[in-house]
């Protein structure tokens, strides 16, 4: 299908669209964050510590009397470059691995599955956990992390999609008449597995946000003075009583960037596939 074709069938799902429009607004945002924050997010206002939200601090200030919007803001640079970052290592690590594993087989890709499987077993939050710790604490070890948890998932699947398509009759066609490998392979092999590869990195986009706020809020991803969403509700959680709006927020905006993800995906799932009749 063509790229007009799949971009129609994605406007025809509501939801899917709707958060399309959604993440698109969040990437402009986080790119041009320095230059429509309303105020220095690390200016301290200390005759105005702890304001609730008015017409001057739109959601109120944090313990130092910064502006949590503009914190907000901010943060979402580092949602948005966690997500991406850690979906490129298994892009372009993962997948050609599983290609290569599931298209020349053998006793290598018993093996490179059997560390897949093994990795996959360990939960995610818990290995990411692991590995960052032992790189070192800080926001790029942290989106290495995630992008190595994710890197077996990718491969199996490449793999796995692979399997389907190398035993196809043109595939076959193809080694019959003396095509090389790596032609195969980015002739025949990639552009048939792109879909639900597409669909899987859209999935995971949400849940890389969600484990890199996870870590920034135990204190294991961004740090000072890198802002996060996940250091703000840290921040917020002790003082949740008094001062609720500094964690609520940061919540409600990792809330609907995962749906937004989630739902996208869907969409993606129903626009890639022909077969998939729209709602």
């Amino acid at each position: 299908m063509s790229f007009k074709t799949i971009f129609k069938r994605l406007m025809a799902e509501r939801l899917a669209f709707i958060s399309f429009i959604i993440l698109v607004i969040l990437v402009i945002i986080a790119i041009l964050a320095p230059h429509i924050v309303p105020y220095d997010p690390f200016k301290q206002d200390l005759a105005n510590v702890m304001q609730p939200p008015s017409a001057l601090h739109w959601l109120g200030t944090d313990g130092l009397g910064c502006d949590v919007f503009s914190k907000l803001i901010m943060g979402s640079q580092t949602a948005i470059k966690s997500a991406l970052f850690a979906i490129m290592i298994p892009l372009f690590i993962g997948v050609p691995l599983g290609i290569m594993s599931g298209y020349f087989g053998g006793i290598i890709d018993d093996i490179f599955m059997r560390i897949v499987d093994a990795i996959i077993a360990i939960p995610a939050l818990i290995l990411a956990l692991g590995i960052t710790s032992a790189l070192g604490v800080n926001l790029w070890n942290a989106m290495m992390s995630i992008g190595i948890v994710f890197t077996p998932k990718f491969a199996r699947l490449a793999r796995g999609q692979t399997l389907q398509i190398r035993i196809e009759p043109y595939v076959e066609a193809a080694k019959i008449s003396g095509a090389g490998s790596v032609w195969i392979m980015a002739k025949h092999i990639i552009p048939n597995i792109s879909p639900p590869i597409v669909i899987q990195a859209s999935f995971n986009l949400s849940i890389a946000i969600l484990i890199e706020t996870t870590l920034s809020f135990l204190g294991m991803g961004a740090q000072p003075p890198d802002i996060s969403w996940g250091n703000l509700i840290q921040q917020g959680y002790s003082m949740i009583y008094i001062n609720p709006w500094m964690m609520v927020y940061p919540g409600i905006a990792i809330m609907i960037t995962i749906l937004a993800g989630n739902f996208l995906g869907d969409g993606l799932r129903v626009a890639l596939d022909p077969k998939q009749k729209i709602s």
